[in-house]
């Protein structure tokens, strides 16, 4: 099974779309989307506006591929199940998002094992045509190394932050 999300904030009627005209012509039947407050109604994919937390997570654990807008949320969810993602971002220009930072996120992670970036629609379809061939990413831990940890440790109790810290509570 294919698993769509758009996140939970806002629609991306534009991803929805791609895919339910590509597993029309193809007909695939094996997609299920989560779409949020979408205007464009899938006629091809099954589709829910919202799940509950629990019915998300049993959809990732069966999805053998998510495909996402380049939510943080999304992205470590695909990685922490070990399930391949395709990313496609939501973009400013298109008022889909407030800014461009989707596009960012989809470019940091342009080299990642098992998060294959979409930038858009017809490049989507090209990446959901290969999906037999795509890699599972390594697991991640869902813990914060010790290095990180250490790091904002050093950050937050540095002097600098001290006094800044403490000048706003004096204000």
């Amino acid at each position: 099974m294919i698993f769509v999300t758009v996140g939970s904030a806002d629609p991306f009627d534009r991803m929805i779309r791609a895919i339910d005209d590509w597993a029309g012509a193809r007909t695939r039947t094996d997609v299920f989307a989560q779409i949020g407050r979408s205007a464009y109604e899938p006629k091809h994919i099954e589709a829910v506006q919202f799940l509950s937390p629990s019915a998300f997570r049993q959809r990732v654990q069966t999805a053998r591929l998510i495909v996402a807008h380049a939510g943080m949320g999304s992205i470590i969810t695909a990685l922490e199940a070990e399930k391949p993602i395709i990313i496609m971002p939501k973009r400013a220009s298109l008022r889909e998002h407030r800014n461009d930072h989707q596009v960012a996120t989809a470019r940091r992670f342009v080299q990642k094992e098992g998060i294959i970036v979409a930038e858009d629609e017809k490049d989507l379809i090209e990446k959901l045509d290969q999906d037999a061939g795509l890699v599972a990413p390594t697991l991640i831990s869902r813990e914060a190394s010790p290095q990180l940890i250490a790091a904002i440790r050093t950050y937050i109790f540095s002097p600098v932050n001290q006094r800044r810290s403490m000048a706003k509570i004096s204000e």
